[in-house]
This record gives C-alpha cells, sequence and structure tokens, in this order.
C-alpha cells in the first residue's frame, strides 16, 4: 500500500519537478520564489516557538551604523504588553517568558558585570567585560532595560546630558575595540563572517577617515 504524503509534501515534489524542467531565467526565478515561500513559512513556524526580543533591543546593536544611539525602542517594547488585562503584565516580558520556557540565563546575569555573559560573539562580549563599573551601569540600564537617558539620569541623580555623553563614550570605547578584530577577521577570511560586520567597519571606517 502506498504512503500517504502530506500536502507539504507534495508541495515541495512539485516545485521539484519544475526546477528539474526549468531552462530559462524567468523558470528559475519562479522555482526560487517558490523555495523562498517555503522558507518563510518553515521560519514563520520556527517562531511559533521562540522567544523573541524586540527588534533593535539586542546588545549586537554596538555594530550598528546609528551613531544616535537612542534609538526609541519604548513603541516597539509597548506592543509585547497587554496591560494586564489578559495574562498578568510579567508574562508579557521578556525574561519571564523565558524562565517559563526553562531559560534562565537572562536572569541569571542579569546583572551590569555579567551582562557580557549574554553575548554570543567574543569579540562584542570581552569589550563589554572590560568596562568599568560607570559604564556598565548606564549601558546595562539603557541597552538591557531600556530605559531613557532622562530616567537614567533621574536613577543616579544626574543630568540627562551626562548620562548621554557617557553612554555615547561607552559605546565609541566598544566600537572602537571591535573594528580592528572585525579587519583582522576578514583579512584572514574568517568562515563565520556576517554581512552586518562587514557593513559596520565599512561605515566605522569610513566615519573615521581610515584609508585602506
Amino acid at each position: 500500500m502506498a504512503e500517504k504524503k502530506t500536502k507539504k509534501q507534495l508541495d515541495r515534489e512539485s516545485v521539484l519537478r519544475m526546477e528539474e524542467a526549468a531552462r530559462s531565467v524567468e523558470d528559475f526565478t519562479v522555482v526560487v520564489g517558490e523555495w523562498n515561500r517555503f522558507d518563510e513559512n518553515r521560519e514563520r513556524m520556527e517562531r511559533y516557538h521562540e522567544v523573541l526580543r524586540p527588534e533593535g533591543v539586542l546588545i549586537t546593536n554596538f555594530t550598528s551604523k546609528n551613531t544616535s544611539l537612542y534609538h526609541d525602542f519604548d513603541d516597539r517594547v509597548k506592543m509585547h504588553y497587554n496591560g494586564g488585562m489578559v495574562f498578568p503584565i510579567p508574562y508579557s516580558q521578556i525574561a519571564w517568558r523565558e524562565a517559563i520556557k526553562g531559560d534562565f540565563l537572562s536572569i541569571i546575569f542579569d546583572y551590569p558585570e555579567d551582562m557580557w555573559q549574554l553575548i554570543e560573539d567574543w569579540i562584542i562580549a570581552l569589550p563589554v567585560k572590560k568596562l568599568t563599573v560607570k559604564q556598565a551601569d548606564v549601558l546595562y540600564l539603557r541597552v538591557v532595560h531600556l530605559h531613557s537617558p532622562q530616567e537614567i539620569a533621574f536613577y543616579q541623580n544626574k543630568t540627562d546630558r551626562a548620562i548621554r555623553k557617557l553612554l555615547t563614550a561607552t559605546i565609541e570605547s566598544i566600537r572602537s575595540k571591535i573594528a580592528p578584530r572585525i579587519r583582522e577577521q576578514i583579512e584572514s577570511a574568517y568562515p563565520q563572517m556576517t554581512l552586518e560586520k562587514r557593513q559596520f567597519l565599512e561605515w566605522y571606517e569610513k566615519s573615521k577617515g581610515v584609508q585602506q
């Protein structure tokens, strides 16, 4: 008795036949579009089972080309809250959702001096680890907990201008340390080099007037 196949399996077999029969550029364009559709569906299903942080919150934004450093995270973060009307507010927070699924890293390392433990890329983690206490404190409040410079200034009894100046100097310190390491990786044909790093290095060297 023939094995029954799902619609997904039949669709993939259909695309494989299309790929084998493709001859023109237009034919291959259609095939690529179908495979992209399969990939998008797969990624969407994977996202259903993942706990994701809002875009732009990750600490790897130290490689961002945005020199202002003060993205407006508030609106994007609020989308993950429901005011407690359906689910209690803690269950809408990223750290709680991770803990419920058994991932306690964000809670274990929820301290300024330990936040570098959450960074996968050692090129970025090491400069963060070596920050001073003051630098680590403001970076932790700004990047990890998304507090505004005004809020941080209130917590630390400082001026908003002083906090912004310290944040800018901290980010610049990290960038100045990771840029040479990325250049070394590119020159040594590092296999895990990402497009984001290349774009950052190109922007950074251009902004500093570095000639290559």
